[in-house]
C-alpha cells in the first residue's frame, strides 16, 4: 500500500473511506512485486496498479463493491488462462492473490500517522493480517521509525505484540515480505500470514574517488533511490559542480569519513579511486562493516596488489570474499555512463542475490527466488559465487 502513500495520506487526512486492493501473493510471472496496491475512493477515484494493467478492471470492480456493501474483507485469484487472458487474466502466465478491504481513515488512525512518517521521508511499516482465521484477516497495525507499534485494528495481546515484533524487524530491514507467525500457545496461537509493508529511508550509495566515473555513477545511483555520497580527499577535484547528481560531497580521506558515516545492511560502498594509499585502509574498515555491498575498480593488475596490501593488512580470507573486484558485471562497458551501469547492475543483482546471467539463457520463472537460482545456492547448474567471480568484470580504470 506503501507504494501509494501520498495519495492515501490525502484521503486519511481528509477522513475520506476507500477501498483497498492489495497484492498478497504473487506467484510465477507477474508483474508487480507483493504488496502493491490500488486504492479506490467512494467517488469512483482510483490510484495505483496492481498489475501492470492485466486484471486493474477486475479489481477496481471488486473495490466499488466493498466500498458499496461495507462489507468484509474479500479475496480474489488471478491467473492466466486461455479465456480469460485478455479479459481478467494475467498474459504473462503468473498468478496473483489479492486481498480488498474497507478502509474508514476514521475509525484507523494508526494508518494516517503511518502514512505521514512516510510523506515527511521518514520510515513506517503497515503490518496486514491476509491469511488466517477470518475476524482477523485485514487487520492492520502501524510501527514507526522509533519502533513504536501504533494502535491498529488488532486487539491489544499476544497477537498484536507478535506482529509487532515482525514488522520491527523489517522495518529495520528495509524490506516489504510476507511472514508466517503463530502457531505458539505463549506468544500468538493463532496460526497467520501477515504483509509487512515497510516505507525505507533511502539507502545509501558511498562513491570513493571524485572522477568522472564517479560522476556518472552518481547519477545513476541517485535514479536507483539511493542517497549518494562522493567522497575525496581533494578538494579540487570533490566539488557539487563536478557532481550535480550527489546528494552530498564530502572533502575528507575515505577511511576516515567511513569511519563516522551512518550505514547499514542497504548501503553499497563504491571505492572507484583505485590509489593503495586510499583503497587500503578504505576497504579494510569497509569490509568489516555489516554493508551490503564493497567494489573496487581497477585492473586485473590493480586488483591483484590490492589483494597482497589488503592480506598484509590482517584482512581475512572472508572478508576479501566479500569484495567484488573488479567492479561491476561484463558489459563490455568502456565509457563512464556504460560503467555506471555495469557497476549498479552487479550491485542490483548482488542484491537479489542473482546470478547476473542474461534471461535469454535461464529457465523457469522470470521473478520469485526460484527465478534466482539459488534456492540451493545453484546458478544454472554453476555456484553463485562462481557465476559471479566469471561475470564480474567491468570496464576496470587502468
Amino acid at each position: 500500500m506503501l507504494n501509494i502513500a501520498e495519495t492515501l495520506h490525502r484521503w486519511c487526512h481528509e477522513a475520506r473511506p476507500f477501498a483497498l486492493a492489495t497484492a498478497v501473493d504473487v506467484r510465477g510471472s507477474a508483474p508487480l512485486p507483493v504488496g502493491t496496491s490500488v486504492a479506490v475512493d467512494e467517488d469512483g477515484n482510483a490510484v495505483g496498479s496492481i498489475s501492470g494493467g492485466c486484471v486493474e478492471s477486475a479489481v477496481y470492480e471488486l473495490c466499488r463493491q466493498v466500498l458499496q456493501d461495507r462489507g468484509a474483507t474479500q479475496r480474489a485469484w488471478f491467473g492466466y488462462s486461455d479465456e480469460d487472458a485478455f479479459a481478467a487474466g494475467l498474459t504473462c502466465g503468473g498468478e496473483l492473490h489479492v486481498i480488498v478491504q474497507r478502509i474508514d481513515p476514521a475509525n484507523q488512525p494508526h494508518l494516517g500517522a503511518a502514512l505521514v512518517e512516510v510523506a515527511v521521508g521518514r520510515s513506517a511499516g503497515v503490518a496486514q493480517i491476509v491469511d488466517g482465521p477470518d475476524e482477523l484477516l485485514g487487520a492492520t497495525l502501524s510501527v514507526l521509525d522509533d519502533g513504536r507499534a501504533v494502535g491498529g485494528t488488532l486487539d491489544d495481546g499476544p497477537v498484536a505484540r507478535a506482529v509487532a515484533d515482525r514488522a520491527r524487524a523489517l522495518l529495520r530491514a528495509g524490506h516489504t515480505a510476507r511472514v508466517t507467525l503463530g502457531g505458539d500457545a505463549d506468544t500468538c496461537p493463532e496460526r497467520l500470514s501477515v504483509l509487512v509493508h515497510v516505507a525505507a529511508t533511502r539507502p545509501r550509495m558511498l562513491i570513493f574517488g571524485a572522477i568522472d566515473f564517479a560522476a556518472a555513477l552518481s547519477r545513476a545511483g541517485r535514479f536507483l533511490g539511493y542517497h549518494v555520497t562522493v567522497c575525496d580527499a581533494r578538494p579540487v577535484f570533490a566539488t557539487t559542480a563536478r557532481f550535480p547528481h550527489a546528494d552530498e560531497v564530502v572533502v575528507d580521506w575515505p577511511h576516515r569519513y567511513l569511519e563516522r558515516a551512518e550505514v547499514d545492511a542497504r548501503t553499497a560502498v563504491c571505492v572507484l579511486t583505485h590509489d593503495a594509499k586510499f583503497d587500503i585502509p578504505l576497504l579494510r574498515l569497509a569490509l568489516d562493516l555489516p554493508v551490503g555491498y564493497v567494489g573496487a575498480m581497477g585492473s586485473r593488475r590493480t586488483h591483484g596488489e590490492r589483494l597482497r596490501h589488503l592480506r598484509e593488512a590482517g584482512v581475512t580470507a572472508a572478508q576479501i570474499a566479500r569484495l567484488r573486484s573488479p567492479i561491476g558485471l561484463d558489459l563490455g562497458a568502456r565509457t563512464p555512463e556504460e560503467t555506471a551501469i555495469s557497476i549498479t547492475a552487479e550491485i542490483i543483482a548482488y542484491t537479489n542475490r542473482a546470478s547476473g546471467l542474461p534471461l535469454s539463457l535461464r529457465t523457469g520463472p522470470i521473478h520469485g527466488p526460484t527465478a534466482h537460482g539459488l534456492g540451493d545456492g545453484q546458478a544454472n547448474g554453476k555456484d553463485y559465487g562462481a557465476v559471479f567471480s566469471s561475470a564480474g568484470q567491468a570496464a576496470a580504470a587502468p
